[in-house]
């Protein structure tokens, strides 16, 4: 693969992290507040699934003591090339925190715990299709 070709895959693999970090993080937010404000699309039941498992495979791999798998792929796509632009500077400061794999391992444990609660707290419909209606 070409340097450019890698580089290009590098800022997908990025864009594809935050868009990840931003729906579980909307979705500890959305959960609660949606319950509470009575909205029905944060009671549809394959977007809950889908949150819950993103936050498992976060919490698994902290768990682990592993670096998530889109920050590997990034890592070997963009080797010892020279500093990204600025842009892709702030996005990486804001996803890659320079704290030690255990505190990622509490965190995203937490916030899945809290995840799991929220199940109970604002469950989602028993029927797929009943919150679309």
């Amino acid at each position: 693969m070409s340097p450019s070709a890698a580089a290009h895959l590098a800022q997908a693999v990025l864009a594809a992290h935050l868009a990840v970090i931003v729906f579980n993080v909307a979705g500890l937010i959305a959960i609660p507040l949606g319950a509470a404000l009575h909205w029905r699309w944060v009671r549809v039941r394959w977007w809950r699934m889908l949150h819950l498992a993103s936050w498992a495979l976060v919490a698994l791999q902290a768990a682990l003591g592993r670096a998530c798998f889109l920050t590997i792929w990034q890592d070997q796509l963009t080797g010892a090339q020279g500093e990204p632009p600025l842009i892709e500077r702030w996005v990486e400061r804001a996803v890659y925190w320079p704290l030690p794999i255990w505190a990622f391992a509490a965190i995203y444990l937490a916030l899945f715990v809290t995840v799991v609660a929220l199940w109970w707290i604002a469950p989602p419909n028993p029927r797929p299709s009943s919150a679309l209606r």
